[in-house]
């Protein structure tokens, strides 16, 4: 690729090419996501352990939605579009500032929500807008080129465009907290109502290939993932400040690495390329249902945070408080991902309700052994465990997916 190249015209590619991957560029761009995943997560490890429950969960909610969802249009409009031209780069750049922007206004934000402020929103906001305007200019590109789809691509360059007014002034006027997030609590529906009607727009959809998604989607969960890893490691370091390397400091790390193992494991076994492949229409649920997938396994990095500052004697949470900011989050991720393996496969398995049962289970009893006044590195090896429950599960059934053989 070379600036004297000029531009490609975006006219759609093929969404059955064969070894259809990431790009080096689209790699790039998930290097923000990783910086905006441990900004959200450390803010939410810090009111979590001040005791402010319910705004640590909004704030982390808004931070998820923030992040995450210019990332997915990028992602299926890359699927579909992506040319690698100097223009396609330069306006993923300027994606990539705005996530930046955005991980860097989110410790004043939170800040605003814990104290109930009128929320401290304008860095968060700006760089929100600036890849909305940037995704926007892409449409507007594709639209230009691609005859077929041009209603569905001017439409949602208009529709963004519009939702950003409507971010824009959220952003200027200084209502109250109930009713700013109030307000962007209907941005947000609107935002997610765009690709539903712009979609519907054409004659055919857009032409995102079925692998290219999956493997994308894969990798952003890989790299939520990394947040466990930092929180492992931060466990890690107060045991070892706190008592120097022992047994209890190599059984967190054993727990912690278990843990975000036997997650990665649950996730990759849902056949998502293959059904998406054969069945496109349900893309949209599978696609908008892996943001709370991605702020759940954020989450459970963040709650390894609240371990450690639990054994730094830094938080106002008791021992349980502190194994509960790790198995609820893990359990919502398990949940999530059969809840997406069901939704795919229009079926839901009697193995994968046991499975779940007996997940909860495992979790229930982490959190009575630190109500009985276990060790946290004891009731933390029990959660690590819950994830293996269905790892185990489908290892001794031989995988076998309902709904016939798929693609």
């Amino acid at each position: 690729m070379s600036l004297t190249h000029g531009l490609v015209p975006m006219r759609g590619r093929d969404p059955h090419e064969p070894h259809r991957a990431s790009t080096p560029l689209e790699l790039l761009f998930d290097l923000t996501l990783v910086v905006a995943f441990g900004a959200a997560s450390d803010e939410l490890a810090h009111l979590l352990s001040e005791g402010y429950v319910a705004s640590a969960l909004l704030g982390f909610a808004v931070a998820v939605f923030a992040t995450c969802w210019p990332w997915v249009n990028y992602s299926w409009f890359a699927s579909a579009y992506d040319t690698d031209d100097w223009g396609f780069r330069l306006l993923t750049m300027v994606q990539m500032l705005g996530v930046l922007l955005v991980a860097l206004g989110l410790p004043e934000f939170f800040e605003s929500v814990a104290l109930r402020e009128s929320p401290d929103n304008a860095v968060v906001i700006a760089g929100y807008v600036v890849m909305r305007v940037a995704m926007a200019a892409l449409w507007l590109r594709a639209g230009r080129s691609d005859a077929a789809r041009r209603s569905v691509c001017r439409t949602y360059a208009l529709l963004i465009v519009l939702v950003q007014v409507g971010w824009v002034a959220s952003g200027l006027v200084h209502l109250s907290f109930g009713v700013e997030i109030t307000m962007a609590g209907a941005l947000v529906v609107l935002e997610m109502a765009v690709p539903v009607v712009a979609e519907r727009r054409g004659t055919t959809s857009t032409p995102w290939n079925p692998h290219h998604i999956a493997e994308r989607y894969g990798l952003l969960a890989i790299i939520a993932l990394g947040e466990g890893v930092l929180g492992t490691t931060a466990s890690i370091s107060a045991v070892v400040q706190e008592q120097g390397w022992s047994a209890d400091a190599l059984l967190v790390g054993f727990a912690g690495v278990a843990l975000i193992f036997g997650m990665w494991w649950v996730y990759f076994l849902v056949p998502s390329a293959q059904v998406l492949h054969a069945r496109r229409d349900r893309s949209f649920v599978w696609g908008y249902g892996h943001m709370l997938v991605y702020g759940a396994i954020a989450a459970v990095g963040a709650g390894l945070h609240v371990a450690a500052y639990f054994v730094e004697g830094r938080t106002e949470l008791g021992e349980t408080g502190t194994v509960l900011a790790v198995a609820v989050p893990c359990l919502v991720f398990v949940v999530l991902v059969f809840a997406l393996y069901g939704y795919l496969l229009a079926s839901l398995e009697r193995l994968h309700l046991v499975l779940l049962a007996v997940t909860a289970a495992v979790l229930l009893v982490a959190l009575g052994l630190a109500a009985a006044g276990a060790s946290l590195v004891v009731a933390l090896l029990a959660v690590a465990a819950a994830p293996w429950v269905t790892v185990v599960g489908y290892e001794a059934t031989g995988h076998r997916h309902p709904g016939g053989d798929l693609p």
